[in-house]
């Protein structure tokens, strides 16, 4: 492996980012978080600070401000090239600029570049986001603060790493030099059961006697030296929900942020019938990341297992639970791959138990992670008659690529369905999350023994339900209301797993008028229709939250489509930008500037630029990964 040292100044001080700040807002089954970010120039010389940190895959960013002395200055949505020169422009006149910008590589890692801060200045950055929260195997809700940003492997080759990459510090897991504070307000319409964490918190605090409202925080010292989870549980979690939110008052009617936004939590329910006659059927092809990476921990402190033996273990478990009569096949990849079995063989007492006895041999000894070739090699493999192809993918996520992985999933998501597995903090949410969402599949993230098996046996059972096809999504409102779809249609649906709709509202209605969303689908040859009615009148005080999430996922989807057209199709990227303008909401083709012009005199000196050190979780022995540091 090759290590990147931390960041220490000119005198061997610790780095400039001194502390970080984080209050969450939950409501239901989304967040805002806002996180303030402490500096200061501890140098003779001013200083430019870089800090790259992983957001969640499906966050969106939308406000970033910068605090110097008693002055704020709030950020501006621009298009990418320009927001950088004006960045650039701004530091050679002996300006303070603060730059915020999206990877190219992947959309859940962003630069922060804090510039020309004077000797001895301190400066405050502070930044939102609102997030989806995803449902668990348990039922609960999970909001992750990621602080791991593992090094990500470039593979030969690649071109992903040309241009716009941020280069990445890391410090030895343990020795952050800064620390975290975090408090968390929950509200929501069920009452609220419990909230857990992997670090320790002060006791759950309620605020009525409803117990649809409470707050809670970490507890006092702790170090931003791992992830933070957050697990909400509510009591009647699986109530389909709609929210409704007020147009901007300042925006145009019209625009998507002059008209109200509705966001629907979907729960469908199968036929008894059908769910009772679960498929036998099936390929099952288990991809495992071998590469040495997986050799790290799976998480901070003492005895942690380490990634490839929660791998492992989690591959034993579905293994010994296959139906008989299916077909499976473990590809284990790492720089080459190399499968089990020349191909496919029907699951026996004897198969299983040849498999059992290769997987326990496994090790993380296979060197990068060169994960394109072996889904390459599966693609090209024909289909087995009356066997639908289930991947089962299991990898930390760390790869340099990830726009190039989801865009060949989605090019084959006609012949299979894909269940990931991250495994281990840092993994990458844009990588584990993409693939599932491409290829029809599920995504679970497994950071610990507790709760690896209900994850592993929840994607198996998803695995063996038959897939839904056909879906149609047909919205019942007045004539005088027309609704816009933001989301990009429904592709996927599994008994019991929450589907998330945004739409735009175009119009006036009185009172409190109804309307309806029914969805209609086929499955094992049956008709299903579930519906879920609503109130077009909007809530009071939601902060914007479902406009950005809408905005987000409409952006999401043109980025995608923009992607695949290579930038042929006139149009859509100037769509993306003027959208995310619009909605002041992050985008691949945009950034946040804020430009402090100060009293108007050049700072003095040579402009220092410093690396600000992120986790990296220690390796366990030697690696043969290739890091872009």
């Amino acid at each position: 492996m090759v290590n990147c040292c931390g960041l220490v100044t000119v005198k061997n001080e610790q780095v400039p980012l001194k502390s970080i700040a984080v209050e969450v807002s939950v409501q239901g089954h989304v967040a805002t978080v806002s996180s303030t970010l402490q500096y200061e120039n501890q140098e003779q010389s001013p200083l430019e600070a870089i800090f790259v940190f992983p957001l969640p895959g499906e966050a969106a960013v939308c406000r970033f401000s910068a605090k110097i002395g008693q002055t704020e200055v709030v950020a501006e949505v621009q298009e990418k090239q320009k927001a950088q020169e004006q960045y650039d422009d701004a530091l050679s006149s002996g300006q303070q600029a603060f730059l915020l910008e999206e990877s190219d590589e992947s959309p859940d890692v962003f630069k922060l570049s804090v510039g020309s801060l004077p000797p001895g200045e301190k400066a405050s950055v502070s930044l939102d986001y609102v997030t989806e929260l995803a449902v668990q195997a348990d039922d609960g809700l999970r909001l992750c603060l990621p602080a791991v940003l593992n090094p990500r492997y470039q593979p030969q080759g690649s071109d992903s790493g040309s241009g716009g990459s941020a280069q990445v510090s890391s410090v030895p897991a343990g020795s952050v030099p800064y620390s975290l504070s975090l408090s968390a307000h929950v509200s929501s319409p069920h009452p609220i059961s419990r909230v857990e964490s992997n670090c320790p918190l002060d006791p759950l605090n309620y605020l009525n006697t409803e117990k649809t409202q409470a707050t809670v925080s970490l507890a006092a010292g702790h170090q931003f030296d791992r992830d933070v989870e957050l697990l909400l549980y509510y009591q009647d979690t699986h109530q389909p929900t709609a929210i409704v939110e007020a147009a901007q008052a300042s925006a145009k009617p019209g625009s998507l942020m002059g008209d109200p936004v509705v966001m629907l939590s979907l729960y469908p329910e199968f036929p008894k019938d059908v769910m009772s006659s679960m498929t036998s059927h099936g390929e099952f092809l288990f991809v495992v990341d071998r590469s040495g990476s997986m050799e790290c921990p799976m998480h901070l402190g003492s005895g942690s297992q380490d990634r490839i033996g929660s791998a492992r273990d989690t591959l034993l478990l579905l293994l010994k639970s296959l139906p008989m009569g299916c077909y499976f096949n473990i590809i284990g990849f790492g720089s080459s791959y190399e499968s089990f079995f020349s191909k496919s063989v029907e699951y026996s007492q004897k198969t299983l138990d040849e498999a059992l006895q290769k997987v326990k041999e496994m090790r993380a000894d296979m060197g990068g992670t060169e994960i394109l070739q072996p889904l390459k090699h599966i693609y090209s493999q024909p289909c087995l008659p009356d066997q639908p192809r289930q991947l089962f993918l299991f990898t930390d996520g760390e790869v340099g690529n990830t726009k190039e992985v989801l865009d060949l999933v989605k090019t084959n998501a006609g012949s299979h369905r894909c269940f990931s597995f991250g495994i281990g903090e840092g993994a990458s949410t844009a990588l584990i999350s993409g693939v599932a969402q491409q290829a029809t599949g599920h995504a679970q993230f497994i950071t610990g023994q507790d709760r690896m098996q209900p994850k592993a046996m929840q994607s198996l059972r998803f695995a063996l339900q038959p897939a839904v096809v056909d879906i149609s999504v047909k919205w019942n409102v007045p004539k005088e209301v027309s609704v816009t779809p933001l989301s990009p249609p429904i592709r996927v649906l599994f008994q019991g797993q929450r589907a998330l709709l945004y739409a735009q509202l175009t119009g006036e209605s009185s009172g409190d008028t109804e309307g309806s969303v029914t969805v209609k689908y086929s499955l094992a040859k049956q008709p299903v229709e579930n519906q879920l009615s609503f109130i077009l009148k909007p809530a009071e005080d939601t902060g914007m939250t479902v406009h950005r999430l809408g905005a987000r996922t409409l952006i999401q989807s043109l980025e995608v489509e923009e992607r695949e057209q290579d930038g042929e199709k006139e149009g859509v990227k100037e769509k993306v930008i003027e959208l995310s303008i619009q909605s002041g909401v992050s985008s691949a083709f945009t950034a946040f500037i804020a430009v402090h012009k100060g009293d108007g005199e050049a700072l003095q000196g040579q402009l220092l630029r410093r690396q600000v050190a992120h986790t990296d979780v220690e390796s366990k022995g030697m690696f043969t990964d290739r890091y872009v540091c």
